[in-house]
């Protein structure tokens, strides 16, 4: 039997990220991905499909927009089978690229369903056919995550869309019902919106994107609600159902039933860890609550000697994370092999962004959780309306937002809804990762008339 220093089950971003890093500082390594595509989530159902498609819906709307510029664009349309292909095009580059990474890394890679027999040994069932026992001596799970089909009634007997087959999808519904109110929820909002078809948006808590502040989640939802889309918070699902050629879902809202029906239903309350078949019990590694390998500040799992990182650990699911925790975990395992100190995640620099438009993103704390952890903090917002660049633009929706300590002033957290906000973001994170104040930030200079120049007037707020 064949024994590695450390086993990786899963070959998408934290896989690969895993393993390129375990063969670089001399672990021996075999990858095991048992996915019927080579990519992780990011690549062929996630990240980069979404964002190809939003960036068709993105131009679109400008060029609807033509004449307010004082431009004429002539008779526009989409075609959403051209729109799909490109994305497939795209996305196939970028999966090939990953494959080649894979198969001519430094390390051995198997297409193959892994199972634990034992918290050291690993069954694998390859998919070109046969059978293979491995030993190891330290393992990152790194599988991702799946669709996490909640119990709703009528909802097995009702055909609905979800991300990955709307990713795919060679059309545009004339009307939809969205189910959730996360990130994949109101990016799908944003590109059936921008196409044309008439959005619902269904949440079942109170506010829509919980992660953020109040505030900061208003302002987008306010956004989305100025473009036409119908978004209702605080309901209670009742069913669904097919009802006269269109799909009907019930809820309950303020103690009363009510009743929306579209044209397609798309799911998006969520997605689970992908554990599925994995034989945990026999590593001797729990899961939490919620379905997750369960994982310490070190990315250990309840065996110390195995790791988990991505989506597969249920903390933060988002790759640059993900990728973060695989090099933690396997820096891990080499320290724990060698007897030496082992190092911890660091979660100050979280980072979040949806790409609608306007977009939202958000670095640090929020003032919720700074509340929460009694950190005295002051905050101060700035609004894009009185912007010059946003205005030239003509994209004055939204706002940016400060929140620094009380005492020192140095910046923990930031947050950013409108144009390029996903981008305009960094610029906190730079700051943040070098402890910077209020102050330092304000005296940084920005030309003009540029977007990041908004940021200096917030830290002048809190710097006086």
């Amino acid at each position: 039997m064949t024994q590695y220093d450390l086993a990786v089950i899963g070959g998408g971003s934290a896989g690969y990220a895993a393993a390129a890093t375990a063969a670089r500082i001399g672990l021996t390594t075999i990858c095991i991905d048992g996915g019927t595509e080579v990519g992780g989530l990011c690549i062929l159902r996630g990240c980069m499909p979404s964002k190809t498609i939003l960036e068709s819906a993105n131009r679109f709307i400008t060029l609807r927009r033509a004449e307010e510029f004082g431009l004429s664009a002539g008779q526009i349309g989409f075609d959403a089978g051209a729109i799909r292909n490109r994305k497939r095009k795209l996305i196939a580059e970028f999966a090939g690229y990953r494959q080649s990474q894979l198969e001519n890394g430094k390390f051995e890679f198997v297409r193959a369903r892994a199972s634990f027999i034992s918290p050291n040994r690993l069954h694998l069932a390859k998919l070109e056919g046969g059978e293979q026992e491995i030993g190891f001596r330290t393992a990152v799970i790194a599988t991702g995550s799946e669709l996490n089909q909640l119990e709703i009634p009528g909802l097995a007997d009702v055909p609905f869309l979800h991300s990955d087959l709307a990713l795919d999808s060679g059309s545009v519904p004339r009307s939809v019902t969205i189910l959730g109110g996360g990130a994949i929820a109101l990016e799908f909002t944003h590109f059936y919106n921008a196409l044309g078809s008439k959005v619902t948006v269904i949440q079942r808590s109170p506010q829509f994107l919980k992660e953020a502040d109040t505030e900061v989640a208003g302002a987008l939802i306010e956004a989305l609600r100025g473009r036409g889309v119908q978004m209702i918070s605080g309901t209670k699902l009742i069913k669904v159902a097919s009802e006269h050629g269109e799909k009907a879902v019930y809820f309950l809202q303020d103690g009363a039933q009510k009743r929306i029906a579209t044209d397609e239903l798309f799911y998006a309350l969520g997605r689970k860890a992908a554990t599925r078949g994995l034989n945990l019990e026999a590593a001797g590694v729990e899961l939490t609550s919620s379905g997750a390998v369960q994982v310490n500040e070190r990315m250990q799992s309840t065996q110390p000697h195995v790791f988990a990182a991505g989506d597969v650990a249920g903390l933060h699911e988002v790759v640059h994370i993900a990728i973060e925790q695989a090099v933690v975990a396997v820096k891990n395992a080499q320290r724990l092999l060698h007897g030496e100190e082992r190092g911890k995640m660091d979660y100050r620099l979280r980072l979040f962004a949806v790409f609608t438009q306007p977009q939202l993103a958000f670095v640090g704390l929020t003032e919720r959780e700074a509340q929460e952890q009694n950190i005295p903090i002051r905050s101060a917002s700035y609004p894009f309306a009185d912007h010059g660049k946003s205005l030239v633009r003509g994209e004055p929706e939204g706002f940016v937002k400060l929140i620094a300590h009380d005492q020192t002033r140095e910046i923990l957290g930031g947050a950013v809804v409108g144009p390029e906000g996903a981008e305009l973001i960094h610029e906190i994170v730079v700051a943040m990762y070098f402890r910077a104040s209020a102050s330092q930030l304000a005296t940084v200079p920005h030309y003009h008339p540029t977007l990041s120049e908004i940021w200096t007037y917030p830290a002048e707020e809190l710097a006086s």
